[in-house]
C-alpha cells in the first residue's frame, strides 16, 4: 500500500513536469497490479499527451471492456480516431459515450463534454487540442488519489501561441510505434517481395505464400520418393525450411507504420514548429525526441531515428522507450542481433513493458529462435491478456514453429476479438489445412476475402489450398480474380504456371512464367521452372540459358539455393537428352549414361562442389541440336501417329487416382498409355517366341516335367546374362555393365527379362518429366550400400500430408499387429527394443494414436512388415519398415520407408524373377492367345503377384508407383485384357500392396474392383508399333509435348 502511494505521488510530480514517458512507466506498473480503470484512462491521457493514438485506443478499448459506461474512456479514444484523420469513427464512439453519459448522469461535466464534441463534430468545426495535438482534459478531481490526471495538466503553463496551432492539429499525422506494429522490411528485402511489385502504401502483402507444391507431376502415387518434383521444394504443410524469413515474420498488413492521409507538407511545418517551441524543461524535450525518433522510423529513416535515440540514450541510458524505438530502427535494419538486445535492455529497465517484450519476440521469430520467441509473446499477453495483437502475432510464430495446433488455438482465439482481421483469417486456414481440417481451413481462407475482397495473399494461398486438394478449376478461378486485381502480380503467374506444369501442360506453363519474369527476371522459381518446362519439350537451349540464368543469381535463403543446385543438375541431363535427341529412343539410357555419384547426389538435392570435381561433364550443346534443328523436330501428326496417340490417352487415364494431392496430368497420362502399349508389344513378342518354345519342348520331350525343369534352368541362365541384371548390387557392377532394359526388335526376345518390361515404363517416366530423379536405386554409388531408399510421410510434425494421410489408421494398425507378432521393435541405432515384458504388448494394441504408441515404446523406432514368398515356401522377405521418430515437442514423424541394401536387392530380384517366369508359363502353355475371360484367371492373378512385390520391392528413387500401374496395365493388354475402369475414390493402388503381409490377400483386394472392368480384346494388336512409330528420343519428346500446343 505504502508503495503504490509513493508510486501516485511520483506519478503526480512527472505529469507536473508534463514527463509523461516517465509517468506512463510508473502507470504500467499500476496497470500490471491492480488493472483499475482509472489506471487505464490515465495511461491512455499520457499517450495521447506523446500523440501515440494507437495505444490510446488500446487502453481505451481495454478499459470500456471493463466498463462499457466509461465516458473517460470514450472521450479519449474518439480524440485519438479523429488525430488519425477517422472522424466519422470518432463521431461513432462519442455518440455511444453520450447515450450511456444520459442514461447514467453521474458525472455532468463529461456529458457536457461529449455533447459539446458532438456539437462541434456534427457542425464541420476542428475539436480543439492541447499544442501538441491530444485532447484537452476531460473532468478535474480535487486530488491524485483517485489517480486522474486531469486537474495536475489543466494547471500547467501553456503557449500562447496555441490559438495559432489548433488550425490543423486534427490533420496532424500520428508519430507512433503502435503495439501493432511489426518490422515491415519490405523496402529491404528484394528477394522476398519482388513479386508483388506494389508501393509500401499497398496493404495486400501478408503473409507469403508459402511456396510448396502437394502435387507430383505423376498422377499415380510415388511412394518411394526420396526426393520431390521439381516445384516440391518448399514442403507442404508441407512443406519448408526450419528457418523462417526475416520478411515472412515481419510483413503483415498491420505491421506498417502508417501515417494517416493527413500528411502533407503544412502538417509537417506545423509539427516542426509544435516541437521547437513547445517546451522550456528538458523532460519535455526528451519525450518529442523521443517522438520525432519513433517518426523517422515511420518514415523509413532508420538511420537518422537511431542517432535520435543514442542522444536520448546517452542522456538517459535506462530509457526503455528509447530503447524500444532504436531496437525497432535496428529490426527494420534487419540488424536483428542489436535489436534484440535494446530490446532485452528495455526489459531490464522496465520488466512491464510488455511492448518490448512483443518486439523482442518478433525479432527472435525472425531470426528462427522460435521456442524464445513464444516464450516472449507469451510473457507480452501476461501484460495484455486479450491482445488480438500478441495472439495474432504468437500464431503466425507457432505455425512457423510447425506447432500448428497452438497455431490454431492463438488464431481462432485472435480472430473472436478482432474480427476484421484478414491476416489472421488467412494464417488460420494455413494451420487449419496443415492438420487435415480442410473444410475449416476453406471457411478462414474465404474469410479473410470477404474481409478484404482483393486480398491478393489470402487468392494466393487459396490457390495452393485448392491444388493440393486437386481442385485444379477452383485454383484456376483464385488465379484469374488475382491477376483482374493486378495484372502485375507475378506470384499470381509463377502460381498459374506452377499448376498448368502439375497438370502437364508445359507450354501453357511457360507462357504463365514468362509473363511472371517480365514483372520479376531476377525470380529463381520462376527461372528453374520455366527451364524444366523447357527441357520436357525439348526446346534445350532455351532450358539451359534459364537453368544459367537461375546458377548466376544470388540467393538470400536455403531453399533458393536447394533450387539452384538442382539447376546443375537437371541442366547436365538437359544436355545428356540433347545429345540424344536423333538416337533410339532405347538407346536414351540414364542408368546406364550418367555417373552414379551424379544420380546419388541429384537424387539427395547435395551440392554439386564434389560432383564438379569428380564427375564427367555432358558437353555443351552441338550446333546441329540448336534451336533452329529442335523446331523441325515438332511432331507432324501423320494418321498413324495420331491414332496411337488417341489409343494412348485412352488407357493412361486409368492410372489416375481419385484421392486429395493428385491432379490429372495429361502428359503422364500420354506416357503412361505410350508405355503400356510399348509393353504389351514387346511382351506379346517374347511370349510368342515362348510358346513356341513350349510347342517345340512338348514334341521333344516325353516327360513333361523334365521338359518343364530344363526350360526352367535353360531360362534362368538366359535371364542371369541380361545386361545389368538384378544382380549388379554395387557400383562398380553399374559401371562396368550397361543399364537394363536397351530391348530393340533386333535382341532375342527369349532375353527379356522383369527388368527389361520394368525398364520401359522407367525410360518413358524419365523423359516425360526431367526434373524428376527417376533412377534404379541399386545402380546409385556406394551409398546403395548402406540402404538408399524412399521416405514417405503420413504426419510429418503436427502435419497432416495430404496425400497419404488417408492411410494413417490403416498403416498404425498394420504397426501394431507387427510388434504384437514379434516382440520388439529396432531402435534409431538399429538395436532391439523388446516389447515382450510389462504388459507392454497389451499396451501396444491398445495405442489409438502415434503418440500413445511412442509411449509405450519410449523411443524413436521402426518396425518391419514382410511379405509371404510364392517363389520360396515358408520364406519371408523384409517389407515396408514402418517408422515413428518424435519430432520438436507435440509433433511425430510417421512414415513408411524402403531401405534397398544388396541383400534385400537380392531377395527381390529372385521373387521378381520368379514371379514373371510364373506369368510366362501361366500364359504361354496351353492357354496362349486365350480370348476367355475364365481361362485367363491365372493370367491376371500372376500379374497381379508380380505387381504385389513390385510395390513392396520400391527399387526406384521415385516414381515406383506409377511404373508399377503401367506395367501392370501393359502385361493386362499383352494377355487380351483391357482395364476399363477406374481405380476407386480414395484407395492407393501401392498402399494396398505395402499394407497387406501376404499377395493372395493383396490379389483378392485388388481384384474385387479391377477384375469386374476387365474387358478381353485384341483391338490393341491393331496398333502401330510404338518404337518404330516413335523411333528417336526427339519424337517421343514431342508427342508427349503435343497435347498442349
Amino acid at each position: 500500500m505504502a508503495q503504490a502511494t509513493s508510486q501516485r505521488v511520483e506519478l503526480a510530480r512527472l505529469c507536473s513536469s508534463k514527463d509523461w514517458s516517465k509517468a506512463i512507466r510508473i502507470l504500467d506498473s499500476l496497470v500490471s497490479h491492480s488493472g483499475a480503470i482509472q489506471d487505464i484512462c490515465n495511461r491512455a491521457f499520457c499517450y495521447s499527451q506523446l500523440e501515440l493514438h494507437k495505444h490510446v485506443i488500446k487502453d481505451c478499448d481495454r478499459a470500456l471492456q471493463l466498463d462499457p459506461a466509461c465516458l473517460q474512456a470514450y472521450i479519449l479514444k474518439g480524440h485519438a480516431l479523429s488525430a488519425l484523420g477517422r472522424k466519422t469513427d470518432a463521431l461513432f464512439v462519442w455518440e455511444q459515450g453520450y447515450e450511456h453519459a444520459q442514461h447514467q448522469s453521474a458525472d455532468l461535466r463529461l456529458l457536457l463534454e461529449l455533447e459539446e464534441l458532438l456539437k462541434r463534430t456534427k457542425q464541420g468545426d476542428s475539436v480543439l487540442y492541447e499544442i501538441n495535438g491530444s485532447p484537452k482534459p476531460q473532468s478535474e478531481l480535487d486530488s491524485l488519489s483517485n489517480g486522474n490526471l486531469t486537474e495536475i495538466c489543466e494547471n500547467q503553463d501553456r503557449l500562447s501561441t496555441e490559438a495559432e496551432l489548433c488550425d490543423s492539429m486534427s490533420d496532424k499525422p500520428a508519430i507512433l510505434l503502435k503495439s501493432t506494429d511489426k518490422f515491415d522490411l519490405k523496402n529491404e528485402l528484394n528477394s522476398e517481395d519482388r513479386e508483388s511489385n506494389k508501393s509500401d502504401g499497398q496493404v495486400n502483402g501478408s503473409p507469403d505464400v508459402i511456396d510448396k507444391l502437394s502435387y507430383n507431376s505423376e498422377s499415380c502415387n510415388d511412394s518411394s520418393d526420396t526426393s520431390e518434383s521439381c516445384d516440391k521444394v518448399f514442403t507442404n504443410s508441407g512443406e519448408s525450411s526450419d528457418s523462417i524469413d526475416v520478411a515472412e515474420i515481419l510483413r503483415k498488413p498491420s505491421s506498417k507504420l502508417i501515417f494517416p492521409p493527413g500528411k502533407n507538407g503544412e502538417a509537417r511545418k506545423n509539427k516542426n514548429f509544435c516541437i521547437a517551441r513547445f517546451s522550456k524543461t528538458n523532460s519535455i524535450s526528451v519525450d518529442f525526441r523521443l517522438s520525432q525518433g519513433i517518426a523517422e522510423v515511420n518514415e523509413g529513416k532508420y538511420a537518422h531515428a537511431i542517432s535520435i535515440f543514442d542522444q536520448i540514450l546517452k542522456e538517459d541510458p535506462a530509457y526503455p522507450e528509447a530503447l524500444i524505438g532504436r531496437g525497432t530502427a535496428y529490426a527494420f535494419k534487419r540488424e536483428l542481433d542489436a535489436a534484440i538486445a535494446d530490446f532485452s535492455k528495455a526489459i531490464q529497465f522496465n520488466p512491464s513493458a510488455g511492448e518490448a517484450w512483443k518486439r523482442r519476440g518478433q525479432a527472435r521469430a525472425a531470426l528462427g529462435e522460435f521456442v524464445e520467441a513464444i516464450e516472449d509473446l507469451t510473457k507480452a499477453l501476461e501484460f495484455e491478456s486479450n491482445s488480438a495483437d500478441i495472439l495474432h502475432e504468437r500464431g503466425i510464430v507457432n505455425f512457423k514453429f510447425k506447432e500448428f495446433d497452438a497455431a490454431v488455438e492463438d488464431l481462432s482465439a485472435c480472430v473472436q476479438l478482432d474480427r476484421d482481421n484478414k491476416s489472421a483469417y488467412t494464417y488460420l486456414g494455413l494451420a487449419l489445412s496443415s492438420i487435415g481440417e480442410y473444410k475449416k481451413a476453406e471457411e478462414a481462407h474465404l474469410k479473410s476475402l470477404q474481409i478484404d475482397r482483393n486480398f491478393l495473399e489470402a487468392l494466393a494461398h487459396l490457390t495452393q489450398f485448392y491444388q493440393d486438394l486437386s481442385k485444379p478449376t477452383k485454383a484456376h478461378e483464385c488465379l484469374n480474380r488475382m491477376l483482374q486485381i493486378d495484372g502485375r502480380f507475378s506470384r499470381a503467374y509463377h502460381l498459374r504456371g506452377l499448376l498448368f506444369h502439375a497438370m502437364g501442360e508445359h507450354r501453357k506453363a511457360i507462357n504463365e512464367l514468362s509473363m511472371g519474369l517480365s514483372v520479376d527476371s531476377a525470380n529463381v522459381e520462376c527461372l528453374y521452372l520455366r527451364a524444366s518446362c523447357y527441357h520436357a519439350v525439348g526446346q534445350y537451349k532455351d532450358a539451359v540459358k534459364d537453368y544459367d540464368a537461375a546458377l548466376d543469381l544470388e540467393l538470400d535463403s536455403m531453399d533458393k539455393f536447394v533450387l539452384q543446385c538442382l539447376a546443375f543438375y537437371q541442366k547436365e541431363i538437359a544436355l545428356y537428352t540433347a545429345s540424344k535427341f536423333n538416337s533410339e529412343f532405347c538407346w536414351f539410357d540414364i542408368d546406364g549414361d550418367i555417373d552414379p555419384l551424379f544420380k546419388e547426389y541429384w537424387c539427395k538435392r547435395l551440392h554439386p562442389k564434389n560432383v564438379c570435381e569428380k564427375v564427367y561433364r555432358q558437353p555443351p550443346l552441338r550446333e546441329s541440336l540448336r534451336k533452329g534443328k529442335f523446331r523441325k523436330q515438332e511432331l507432324a501428326l501423320t494418321k498413324q501417329k495420331a491414332a496411337l496417340i488417341q489409343a494412348a490417352d485412352s488407357i493412361g487415364k486409368k492410372i489416375q487416382y481419385d484421392c486429395p494431392g493428385f491432379l490429372p496430368n495429361r502428359r503422364q497420362h500420354r506416357m503412361a498409355g505410350l508405355a503400356a502399349i510399348e509393353i504389351a508389344q514387346k511382351a506379346s513378342k517374347a511370349w510368342r517366341a515362348l510358346q513356341m518354345e513350349w510347342k517345340y519342348s512338348n514334341k521333344n520331350n516325353s516327360n513333361s516335367k523334365y521338359g518343364k525343369r530344363a526350360r526352367r534352368r535353360e531360362r534362368t541362365n538366359i535371364l542371369s546374362q541380361n545386361r545389368g541384371g538384378a544382380g549388379c548390387s554395387t557400383s562398380s557392377a553399374s559401371e562396368t555393365s550397361p543399364s537394363y532394359g536397351i530391348v530393340d526388335d533386333r535382341s532375342s526376345s527369349r532375353s527379356i527379362s522383369w527388368q527389361d518390361v520394368y525398364s520401359i515404363a522407367v525410360r518413358w517416366r524419365q523423359i516425360s518429366e526431367p526434373c524428376d530423379p527417376v533412377v534404379w536405386v541399386n545402380k546409385l554409388s556406394e551409398e546403395f550400400n548402406s540402404g538408399f531408399g524412399s521416405h514417405t510421410p503420413m504426419i510429418l510434425g503436427q502435419a497432416k500430408v495430404v496425400r497419404y494421410f488417408p492411410n494413417y489408421e490403416r498403416t498404425l494398425d498394420v504397426a501394431k499387429t507387427v510388434i504384437k507378432e514379434k516382440s520388439y521393435v529396432y531402435s534409431k541405432t538399429d538395436q532391439i527394443i523388446h516389447l515382450s515384458k510389462d504388459g507392454k504388448l497389451k499396451e501396444v494394441m491398445h495405442a489409438n494414436s502415434v503418440s500413445d504408441l511412442y509411449n509405450v515404446v519410449g523411443e524413436d523406432f521402426w518396425s518391419s512388415t514382410w511379405c509371404n514368398s510364392s517363389a520360396f515356401e515358408g520364406k519371408q522377405l523384409e517389407g515396408t519398415r514402418i517408422t515413428l521418430v518424435k519430432m520438436g515437442r507435440h509433433g511425430f514423424d510417421f512414415a513408411i520407408r524402403t531401405p534397398c541394401t544388396p541383400a534385400r536387392w537380392q531377395d527381390y530380384d529372385a521373387e521378381m524373377t520368379m514371379a514373371w517366369e510364373a506369368l510366362c508359363n501361366a500364359y504361354c502353355g496351353e492357354n496362349y492367345g486365350s480370348t476367355d475371360f475364365e481361362v485367363l484367371e491365372n493370367v491376371r492373378n500372376a500379374i497381379l503377384r508380380m505387381t504385389y512385390y513390385w510395390y513392396n520391392f520400391m527399387p526406384l528413387s521415385r516414381g515406383s508407383a506409377v511404373v508399377g500401374f503401367v506395367v501392370m496395365l501393359g502385361l493386362l493388354l499383352a494377355a487380351n485384357m483391357e482395364f476399363t475402369g477406374s481405380i476407386p475414390q480414395g484407395l492407393q493402388v501401392d498402399w494396398e500392396a505395402i499394407l497387406n503381409l501376404d499377395p493372395n490377400s493383396f490379389v483378392d483386394s485388388v481384384k474385387s474392383w479391377l477384375y469386374p472392368s476387365l474387358k478381353v480384346t485384341t483391338s490393341w494388336k491393331d496398333y502401330h508399333d510404338v518404337g518404330s512409330t516413335f523411333a528417336t528420343t526427339g519424337s517421343v519428346v514431342s508427342a508427349l509435348s503435343s497435347s498442349d500446343d
